[in-house]
């Protein structure tokens, strides 16, 4: 059995990249268990920290408890989402306490542009190598929303066996790793 932590950094209700965590939910190999982070937190602030938010403890238990982490990320700006890094922020926090340090991560994203995620991605994954987490390098997902997923919010058939390989390289990286 392996738990992963499914943090999507996007909070709109139809967005491409919840669409992609789903698809990869579906695809990953049996015996996979994934729980998704609510990220809808309070903004940072250390002055928080003495009475640390409830919602925050929980993101930071989840991340604790699972065995990977696979952070969806759109891309805003050339960069990855202001929600994404609060909530990383969190369960960073407080100083010597980094739910983080040496989980196993793959980071994945969607979007209609032409670059996908790549700058969003590279931006994440040095945050993540400061935090001291084992990345997965291969295979990336830059998932092309347009043609990736149907209207309805569902994966293509020409990118499920794509999806498939990566759940279940992502999967065997987390076995790996597991202590």
């Amino acid at each position: 059995m392996t738990s992963i932590a499914v943090l999507v950094g996007s909070l709109r209700e139809d967005s491409f990249n919840k669409s992609l965590a789903e698809a990869i939910e579906t695809l990953a190999p049996e015996g996979t268990t994934f729980e998704t982070g609510d990220l809808n937190l309070p903004l940072f602030n250390q002055d928080l920290e003495a009475d640390f938010p409830a919602k925050a403890k929980e993101l930071k238990d989840l991340v604790e408890r699972s065995d990977g982490v696979l952070f969806v990320t759109p891309e805003y700006n050339r960069s990855f989402s202001g929600v994404l890094k609060n909530g990383i922020d969190w369960a960073s926090r407080p100083w010597g306490q980094n739910s983080f340090n040496g989980k196993p991560v793959a980071i994945v994203g969607a979007s209609i542009g032409a670059l996908g995620t790549t700058q969003a991605q590279a931006a994440l994954r040095n945050s993540l190598v400061y935090l001291n987490t084992e990345i997965m390098g291969q295979p990336e997902v830059y998932f092309n929303a347009t043609t990736g997923l149907n209207q309805d919010g569902s994966v293509a058939d020409d990118a499920k066996d794509f999806l498939t390989d990566f759940a279940n390289a992502f999967v065997a990286f987390i076995e790996k790793h597991k202590n």
